[in-house]
């Protein structure tokens, strides 16, 4: 992905921000009564989007999704505002700040659920890269936000590599679940291909599923979603598998690895469309954080992946909002 700034002053086609408004509905509810994480995870990439074709006026493709932090649920019912603004540009990507906000439509109060930075990058007829307009900050939070997005830049770039040199085989003994289906014309985008927003949703299920099993019980939420790396599109009608591995237990956390596969299913050779990783909390009947059930690894892998989250907890903790 090109990282160099586009020339500046260029006049955009769109505008640099755009909120989306709507209720959240029933079918958006997730097994703890409130709207899951992955239909937000939804919501966070359509308004992306909307924001990225709208700056770009090009077909725009999600490339990466970054520290997203469930601060509170979204209850079902309640006005939803999903905000995506531009805050930095490359020569071809867009670097966009998400903020989702919730609250009772009786009163109109909205608070904070989650926030977000996604990088957007436009592509032409063909699907390769294609320049887009160039952008300047004005004010000071402008140019704040610019600068946090750019300084996110290299640590990034350490995360995506730490996820790439991991190795999942056999050899692992960790608990781990795999869902596998076709990719539906229902899960169709603009462009012809998966929405980037439903392979995080189907990446939300499979932890979910992992988690359950993990502890028995239904009641697990996510807390945080990130380093979400887009490799490749997934095609509709392409056989998908989705695996989650547990990798590390906290006192009160799981962290959850899923790789998302696809393929075209006369051959059976699947290649691995996004990675990421996804941490969820268990709750009591009261929807409080209980302690999670602890896992210790057994193989070498098994070692060597929980380091590995390890790792990332830290790199983490280094990315600013």
């Amino acid at each position: 992905m090109d990282e160099t700034p586009a020339e500046e002053n260029v006049l955009p086609t769109g505008a640099r921000e755009i909120t989306l408004r709507f209720l959240a509905a029933p079918m958006d509810a997730g097994y703890s009564g409130n709207v899951g994480g992955g239909r937000v995870l939804e919501w966070i990439d359509q308004a992306g989007y909307a924001c990225a074709v709208g700056w770009s006026g090009r077909y725009c493709v999600t490339a990466y999704v970054g520290n997203v932090k469930f601060s509170r649920p979204v209850g079902v019912g309640h006005l939803v505002e999903a905000t995506a603004r531009l805050v930095h540009a490359g020569r071809s990507s867009m670097h966009i700040l998400v903020t989702v906000r919730s609250g009772d439509p009786k009163d109109g109060l909205l608070d904070e659920a989650t926030e977000c930075l996604m990088i957007f990058v436009a592509v032409d007829a063909v699907g390769r890269p294609t320049a887009v307009p160039g952008w300047a900050p004005v004010t000071e939070e402008e140019r704040g936000r610019q600068a946090s997005a750019v300084r996110r830049i290299g640590l990034r770039a350490d995360i995506e590599l730490a996820m790439a040199e991991q190795v999942y085989t056999d050899e692992g003994s960790a608990p781990d679940v795999v869902l596998r289906f076709l990719a539906a014309p229902t899960d169709v985008n603009w462009g012809g291909k998966v929405h980037g927003g439903i392979v995080m949703r189907w990446i939300d299920e499979a932890a979910h599923v992992l988690a359950t099993a993990w502890t028995g019980s239904p009641a697990n939420i996510a807390v945080y979603a990130g380093g979400v790396r887009f490799y490749r599109p997934l095609l509709i009608g392409h056989l998908v598998e989705v695996e989650a591995r547990l990798l590390h237990t906290g006192h009160a956390s799981m962290h959850i690895s899923v790789h998302v596969r696809s393929g075209d299913p006369a051959t059976g050779a699947l290649d691995v469309t996004t990675h990421c990783l996804i941490v969820f909390v268990p709750l009591d009947r009261d929807g409080n954080a209980i302690k999670a059930r602890i896992w210790r690894p057994v193989s070498a892998e098994d070692i060597s992946l929980e380091q590995h989250a390890l790792h990332l907890i830290e790199l983490r903790a280094n990315i600013d909002g």
